[in-house]
């Protein structure tokens, strides 16, 4: 039982290379494309934005940890920490990627002649 669909079908099934590039290659080309500009761009963005906060921390600035402390730097002991007060007389040592923002940046220590 060979209906005449499937006898007209065998003859048109040569498909070209070009068609089968437009039908299923390119949407995925096209679905990468936007990604790419609506979420991957943005991210590396926030992300290299995010890491340059953390390098330019430094005495005196108000810190939010991702923890959720509040505190000053007191002091920058490497490149790794910094060391902060949370109350009076009471300081912490935190690991530089676990700023999540500087509320307010600190005057520039005046050089000392």
């Amino acid at each position: 039982m060979i209906t005449p669909a499937y006898a007209q079908t065998a003859a048109g099934a040569a498909v070209g290379l070009n068609e089968i590039f437009i039908q299923y290659v390119a949407p995925f080309g096209l679905i990468f494309i936007i990604m790419y500009f609506l979420v991957l761009r943005p991210q590396t963005k926030k992300a290299k934005d995010h890491a340059e906060l953390i390098k330019n921390v430094r005495r005196g600035d108000s810190i939010v940890t991702s923890g959720g402390l509040i505190g000053k730097v007191t002091k920058v002991i490497d490149e790794t920490e910094v060391e902060m007060e949370i109350a009076p007389n009471v300081r912490v040592r935190v690991a530089r990627p676990m700023i999540a923002d500087v509320r307010s940046k600190a005057e520039p220590v005046k050089e000392q002649a």
